[in-house]
């Protein structure tokens, strides 16, 4: 599989759908080497029926980053709309994406679950790498106070993506997943590693609740970047300022510590609150225009490549080298 910049550092990125998907996007233009970890805990539509019919792991986010990957050439850019076609009709096959269904089959054709994502990435000339965060399919339960103040648990990430109320921390189940160890690994010889954006809940805090993954992220000497989303999620952040945010992920793994916090600048109300809030995890708070500019809270890969670049170029920030 080819790499992004020629001479750029190895960046592992972290996280689940469309929020890694455009983080990849973005990063495939920087790093040298590129690999993505992803959160294996979808119980929603195609991969949510192939999870539960077949015993596998959730593909639907590994195949909307494999899809980010895809080259930039014909051959790159039809499989990539391969990959995310879903069946229409009134079958059995109806809602399923095409690439859920070939991850799928080579997996049970390898009985290797690393091994045929590496062969999708290399039937799709992929310019990085992608990787389960854990051997085996998980839940995320949650406790959610709703609005008279009551606490109520949640289970399975759509229903705590959906959730009415305030989600007050999250867990794994089985609550200690073993890490996949090529993920750990990536991370340990990385030299950026970059979580967010995405859901914060579902897709960014899991990776830090599986017990091999955070360690790696603790004692890894990688730079470690968070890049904030650009607004509150409804239903899981509802009400969250982007300190709110950090906080939330302190609380679910005080023992690590950042190097950069990004954030688009226009967003934020008060960046000397959020830039105390980045200092006390140890990190640089970096603001840069970084939103799609369509009306939505989209982050534009182009502007979020360039901010890559700077930060792990020339910016705040020593030179990855």
């Amino acid at each position: 599989m080819s790499g992004g910049a020629a001479s750029g550092p190895t960046v592992v990125a972290l996280g689940g759908g469309h929020g890694l998907a455009v983080s990849l996007t973005a990063l495939r233009q920087v790093a040298g080497r590129l690999t993505a970890v992803v959160t294996v805990a979808d119980d929603g539509g195609s991969s949510g029926r192939l999870r539960a019919e077949l015993g596998c792991l959730p593909p639907g986010d590994l195949r909307m980053a494999l899809a980010a990957l895809c080259g930039d050439d014909d051959w790159g850019r039809l499989w990539a709309r391969v990959l995310q076609h879903r069946f229409t009709g009134d079958g059995s096959l109806q809602g399923h994406a095409v690439g859920n269904l070939l991850i799928v089959a080579l997996w049970q054709l390898l009985d290797d679950t690393v091994e045929g994502l590496d062969y999708v990435g290399r039937l799709l000339g992929a310019q990085g790498r992608v990787l389960p965060m854990a051997v085996q399919p998980m839940d995320i339960a949650a406790d959610v106070v709703d609005d008279h103040g009551r606490t109520h648990a949640v289970r399975g990430q759509v229903a705590v993506a959906t959730a009415r109320g305030r989600v007050d921390g999250v867990h794994l189940v089985p609550q200690a997943p073993t890490a996949c160890p090529e993920a750990v690994t990536a991370v340990e010889e990385a030299d950026w590693v970059v979580l967010g954006p995405g859901s914060w809940f579902t897709s960014v805090l899991p990776h830090l609740l599986v017990p091999g993954l955070r360690d790696a992220l603790v004692g890894t000497g990688a730079r470690r970047l968070v890049a904030l989303n650009l607004a509150p999620q409804p239903g899981e952040t509802s009400g969250f300022s982007p300190e709110r945010h950090l906080e939330v992920l302190a609380e679910h793994a005080p023992d690590l510590r950042l190097d950069v916090v990004l954030a688009d600048g226009a967003q934020v109300a008060d960046s000397k609150e959020l830039a105390r809030a980045a200092q006390g995890l140890g990190a640089d708070l970096v603001l840069a225009p970084l939103a799609a500019g369509d009306g939505t809270a989209r982050h534009d890969p182009a502007l979020l490549a360039h901010a890559y670049a700077e930060v792990m170029g020339r910016g705040r920030i020593a030179p990855w080298r």
